[in-house]
């Protein structure tokens, strides 16, 4: 009876974990927390470095805008099918609005008197679902959902125009 519940269990589990790993969600806020560690982690080697702080910044914010798309394009929104110029474009405005967002909100929640990481890690919260809709619903849609997609005709009583 015990090997059949821990059978079952072990089941459960499984079916939880496939489910959230199917959820695009979950998938993208996985994506980002690992941008956020490889852009902690470029930062830091460049303040070592010796580079100033914000040229520092810059670069590991774009280097992990570069993995984030990467992951994004075939692992979160599956979209490895569309032309990567055009993609990689709008997924790179969707982050510089994202960061520039967080950076507002991190100003504001500092002068409010929350400490730096607070801030951030509040930050990052208020920012995701504007960067998840906008990169779902345009830096990663489909063609057929493309604002610039061709447009059909449309039939009216039998006839197109």
């Amino acid at each position: 009876m015990e090997i059949a519940f821990t059978d079952q269990a072990e089941s459960v589990a499984i079916r939880l974990i496939a489910r959230l790993l199917d959820s695009q969600f979950l998938r993208f806020c996985a994506v980002g927390t690992s941008g956020y560690a490889v852009n902690l982690a470029v930062y830091a080697a460049l303040l070592a470095a010796g580079l100033h702080y914000l040229a520092a910044a810059t670069v590991s914010f774009l280097v992990a805008a570069g993995s984030n798309y990467a992951w994004n394009r075939v692992w979160t929104f599956r979209a490895s099918g569309l032309p990567v110029l055009g993609q990689g474009a709008r997924a790179l405005l969707v982050s510089a609005l994202s960061l520039g967002a967080n950076q507002l909100f991190l100003f504001a929640l500092v002068a409010a008197g929350a400490g730096h990481l607070v801030g951030q890690a509040v930050a990052i919260v208020l920012v995701t679902p504007f960067s998840f809709t906008a990169n779902k619903l345009w830096a990663f849609a489909s063609a057929e959902s493309d604002l610039g997609a061709e447009t059909q005709p449309v039939s009216v009583s039998g006839h197109y125009r």
